[in-house]
């Protein structure tokens, strides 16, 4: 007889109420989360206070646009369509659903990308350091958000993985198949709890490099291992998660690991440039 975790945890806080609920709670808490760690190190390096204020709104704004046109984007649909006899809203036949982010459906691809941009402007505009000393100051900080945004994952019982019979697979009751079109609480790896203790540990990872090793001396470096630990990650643990395309299903690769292959890729370059302009400092 296998022993299987009945997951039953429900996002929502008020009952009766869609918001305020968990997965926004744990989504805020990410991002307060990655303030504290930033400030100590800006505080380290008496940066002031209003220039991390600046950066907090740049980093929030940057990561919930991202994230959600990165899922529009990436994953739609697009237009409205029927899947096995069910109708399935496309954002661009409803756009107002695109702000609807309290339903889920975010995208880390689509966060990265835009937080790369407001940080660059972040770095010309206001702080007036380099792009790369910025990008090495926001990796950990954004490794502890990306955990709690897939512990919110996990109590939306969306992102769910493939069907298996390991002890400690998770039956999401409210996960619903959309091929099925029902309530499904076949037991399933937990790859939203997967990619969390991964981007966990590279969290500390990340801080055990900046802080005890200094490796922020070395320009590139951290944000460089940043994007090989967390991206990396990224690729394993989609080996067990569901497709969240029609694609996904057709290639070798599905969406979220032809996406993570650029940065990982990126990060070793940026990596690989540290040592060596330390060998020939």
């Amino acid at each position: 007889m296998n022993l299987f975790i009945n997951w039953t945890v429900d996002s929502q806080l008020i009952e009766g109420w869609r918001t305020p609920n968990l997965y926004g709670l744990l989504f805020v808490s990410g991002i307060v989360m990655g303030y504290f760690v930033i400030r100590k190190m800006f505080k380290a390096e008496q940066i002031a206070d209003k220039t991390l204020d600046s950066l907090v709104t740049y980093m929030v704004l940057a990561t919930i646009i991202g994230a959600r046109l990165g899922h529009v984007l990436f994953y739609g649909p697009y237009w409205d369509q029927l899947v096995k006899g069910r109708l399935e809203r496309g954002y661009f036949s409803h756009p107002g659903d695109i702000i609807k982010i309290w339903e889920g459906g975010l995208a880390s691809h689509g966060a990265a990308i835009a937080i790369l941009i407001a940080l660059f402007i972040f770095s010309k505009k206001v702080s007036q350091k380099p792009y790369i000393w910025i990008l090495d100051r926001i990796a950990a900080p954004i490794a502890i958000a990306a955990t709690f945004i897939r512990l919110g994952n996990l109590v939306n019982h969306e992102m769910v993985g493939y069907v298996t019979d390991v002890p400690w697979a998770f039956q999401f009751q409210y996960f619903f198949n959309e091929d099925t079109g029902f309530y499904d609480p076949s037991p399933r790896h937990p790859a939203q709890l997967y990619e969390a203790i991964c981007y966990f540990i590279s969290f500390w990872l990340l801080l055990y490099l900046y802080w005890k090793l200094k490796k922020w001396q070395q320009p590139g470096f951290v944000f460089g291992s940043f994007l090989i630990l967390i991206f990396g990650a990224r690729i394993i643990c989609e080996c067990f998660k569901l497709g969240q395309t029609a694609r996904d299903y057709t290639l070798p690769l599905n969406t979220g690991q032809m996406l993570s292959i650029p940065l990982v890729i990126a990060g070793v370059y940026l990596v690989y440039r540290a040592l060596k302009t330390e060998t020939h400092a």
